[in-house]
């Protein structure tokens, strides 16, 4: 917990450089692939996946030290040969589980946030699962445990591999020559990305794309078949918590409404996006029939709203960032009250971006929250012996955070239906 939040608090401001550069540069290139209110549900998806795994909240039916204390035929050190063998085989690792996240339909569930995005851009590279609680393919590192890689080699390359996957989100590094037959470069994951029919479920490999080559899922990008991104059922929401959740209602849903036994056990590990007979029908669910012709989500939006939604971010951010460098301090089980504040804080201000009025409840949860954490703790977990004065910030901010959301929910929302009617 405490070593993987230290990683993330020198991590992320590296990544938040990044996506700031692509920004700047795209705005110059006159080829802005990152619009504000998608870049914010982007990074908001990335807090609320990073603070599940900081916390723990999930588990391993099977483990990796299980593994390698009773099959192991060699011990190696953590050398430089260890640390080889345990990325290539977590890379074969990451290729298999991403693949059957496309194409089974309960583990589609945990990885629909991740295409989620309209756009693709490296703030996408964010939109990571909090739906996923149980690891159950860990004996996919079986090959690392037989020949010995110790779980310190394979519990520091799984992040290192995470992080390398960064990069290519982004339309602005064209094809790379020679590194093209290696590596996963971003035209590879353009494709993966697109949901146009001559790209679907194609290119999932993680580092090396060697994977997609030997399995028969490589599709190289077309210069004739520009993709379009997304999910074929439209989330249609920047709240990154509903959207984490959306396939597994739809699942539970038809589940329920299917009227034989063997479709509803069935329903779970069909091809993702199956559906009863005659479903779409009865229930239908929107979804994408022309990629070439629909209309992305968001695109209008106030000003005013928008610039409250960068602001709520980086507040955000800064309330992790002291979280994640002061886990030891805070301890257990504060850590984890911290951690709803914040993924409270992310439901709130998201759906305030989906421009819904229940956002106001849902403030005012977090008001009182906030309010009570400082009420019983005497401060904010311990910030008010480093910078004075944090009990009046922080409950100033949240007193601010409440009035703004009330002038949003009584008043912009309708002066925006209205200019929206007039047009």
């Amino acid at each position: 917990m405490e070593e993987y939040a230290k990683i993330l608090v020198f991590v992320m401001p590296i990544f938040l450089l990044l996506i700031a550069i692509e920004k700047i540069y795209g705005y110059y290139k006159g080829q802005d692939t990152a619009p504000y209110m998608d870049t914010v549900s982007s990074v908001s998806s990335g807090m609320t996946n990073s603070v599940k795994d900081v916390l723990g909240i999930s588990i391993s039916l099977l483990s990796y030290e299980w593994l390698y204390s009773k099959i192991a035929i060699f011990h190696l050190e953590a050398t430089v040969l260890a640390y080889i063998i345990g990325f290539i085989v977590i890379d074969f690792y990451g290729y298999w589980t991403h693949r059957w996240s496309h194409q089974i339909n309960f583990l589609w569930n945990k990885h629909a946030i991740h295409h989620s995005s309209e756009e693709f851009n490296l703030a996408c590279a964010l939109r990571q699962t909090v739906s996923s609680f149980v690891n159950l393919f860990t004996f996919l590192l079986i090959p690392a445990a037989f020949f010995g890689v110790p779980p310190v080699v394979i519990a520091i390359t799984l992040p290192i591999q995470l992080f390398l996957q960064f990069w290519y989100h982004t339309q602005h590094i064209k094809k790379m020559g020679f590194i093209e037959k290696i590596l996963v470069t971003p035209s590879h994951h353009r494709v993966h990305h697109a949901i146009n029919p001559e790209y679907m479920d194609k290119n999932h490999s993680q580092i090396f794309i060697i994977w997609d080559k030997l399995f028969g899922t490589f599709q190289e990008e077309l210069p004739t078949v520009p993709a379009v991104y997304g999910i074929t059922r439209p989330a249609q929401t920047w709240n990154p918590i509903r959207i984490n959740f959306q396939h597994l209602w739809l699942l539970i849903r038809d589940a329920w409404y299917a009227e034989n036994w063997k479709d509803k056990f069935t329903i779970w590990f069909k091809p993702t996006g199956w559906r009863p007979e005659n479903f779409e029908e009865k229930y239908p669910a929107h979804k994408i029939t022309n990629v070439y012709n629909f209309e992305k989500y968001g695109t209008q939006h106030s000003k005013k709203l928008m610039y409250w939604a960068i602001t709520q971010t980086v507040v955000t951010l800064l309330l992790i960032t002291y979280m994640y460098d002061s886990i030891a301090k805070i301890g257990l089980p504060n850590v984890f009250v911290y951690g709803a504040f914040v993924f409270a804080t992310i439901y709130s201000y998201t759906e305030l971006m989906d421009t819904r009025k229940f956002s106001l409840f849902w403030e005012s949860i977090r008001f009182v929250f906030g309010i009570a954490i400082i009420s019983y703790y005497g401060d904010w977990f311990g910030l008010n012996a480093v910078f004075p004065f944090t009990n009046y910030i922080i409950i100033s901010y949240l007193t601010l955070s409440l009035l703004v959301t009330i002038y949003f929910v009584s008043v912009n929302f309708e002066k925006e239906k209205l200019t929206l009617a007039q047009i």
